[in-house]
């Protein structure tokens, strides 16, 4: 693991900007996050190295979700997008999963043209894609992207749905889903308890193209209880209360 002394080059909040050259893409990474503290610090450490070498404007935004309701990483992927613009004019949206740490560096972070799904190979998968219409663990969508298709649902409350949700909304726009060869989009996964699952998700999945224009960054709600920025992070703690 890197020591802390390796990131005396980022800005508070965990933002970067290269030394010796103007950015083409200012990226905003954004993790959802509750109670997986070892996980986030191995993911940091992993994280800022591959993204300074890819000499990108970049900050890291954890969207930490209050209370006990069953966690909604839908949710937490919108609030994070639109607090990190708050702060930053980013380009594009990399939502991460905090347990996934990439492999190859020719897996670039970029902002990308048209969407693109990024974990494609997994080791806990036995590296393969689980079904072409995969566009979870980590994914990449310019702002304009994220805005035309109104985000991502946030009616899926515990585990499973709404990453196959926004597949939909994606390819309902005539977006195509681009993805780097299975050799290059390489993960690692840490192993984790899984959150509770959502029963409903199939049913909400089946009904969703009702919703994409009423349901997503049209209709977020959210409180924001805090927001700190530390040293390789910027902490945002968001309330959902219902």
């Amino acid at each position: 693991m890197e020591a802390i002394a390796d990131f005396k080059r980022l800005q508070p909040g965990g933002r970067y900007q290269p030394a010796n050259c103007v950015a083409r893409h200012r990226v905003a990474i954004i993790v959802p996050y509750r109670d997986r503290e070892e996980h986030l610090r191995m993911f940091l450490y992993h994280m800022h190295p591959v993204l300074q070498r890819q000499q990108l404007d970049y900050g890291i935004f954890v969207v930490e979700q209050a209370g006990s309701d069953a966690f909604n990483r839908a949710s937490l992927l919108n609030a994070g997008a639109m607090e990190s613009l708050k702060q930053h004019d980013f380009q594009c949206f990399v939502f991460h999963d905090v347990d996934l740490l990439m492999e190859d560096d020719r897996n670039l972070y970029t902002c990308p043209q048209q969407p693109r799904h990024m974990s494609v190979a997994v080791d806990s998968m036995h590296y393969k894609l689980a079904y072409p219409q995969l566009f979870g663990g980590v994914s990449a969508v310019n702002r304009e992207q994220f805005e035309l298709v109104n985000g991502f649902s946030n009616q899926y409350w515990g585990w499973g749905g709404e990453d196959d949700d926004m597949y939909n909304r994606l390819t309902f726009h005539h977006l195509y889903i681009a993805r780097y060869p299975a050799n290059i989009a390489r993960y690692k996964m840490v192993k984790h308890k899984h959150a509770k699952v959502n029963p409903k998700r199939f049913d909400l999945l089946r009904k969703g193209k009702k919703r994409f224009t009423t349901d997503g960054l049209s209709s977020l709600e959210y409180q924001v209880k805090d927001v700190s920025l530390e040293k390789l992070y910027t902490r945002v703690l968001i309330d959902f209360s219902r």
